[in-house]
């Protein structure tokens, strides 16, 4: 993470910290004190578990804070992850014929595939 990302990972912690002690702010995210004073000094990052909390209680969702960062997640995983979640709330008749489209891609491509080592 360069310089101007950890002042900015620094500035979010202390406003999702607000007026708690570091120690009561560790308290709460599970950590130390001083876990909590290294994040501030910019002289560690957060896991991933301890960002999303500080993502929350500053007000910011993980993507919205990853981006304000710069350190932006790859859009293709971001697509999947949406997708996904889109499929588990649909109903199941949707489900079911994007199953039917995802059974046909992959046949056409184990098709295409077993054509090519007969070719070679």
């Amino acid at each position: 993470m360069d310089l101007e990302a950890r002042k900015k990972l620094i500035s979010v912690v202390k406003m999702a910290r607000g007026s708690m002690s570091q120690r009561g702010f560790g308290k709460l995210l599970g950590v130390s004190a001083t876990a909590v004073q290294l994040w501030e000094k910019g002289e560690s990052i957060p896991d991933t578990h301890n960002l999303a909390q500080i993502a929350d209680r500053a007000g910011y969702t993980m993507e919205e804070l990853l981006n304000y960062l710069g350190v932006k997640p790859t859009s293709a995983t971001s697509d999947v992850n949406n997708i996904v979640k889109q499929i588990k709330v649909m109903p199941l008749s949707e489900v079911a014929i994007i199953a039917q489209a995802a059974v046909e891609r992959m046949v056409t491509a184990t098709e295409s595939l077993q054509n090519e080592v007969k070719a070679s």
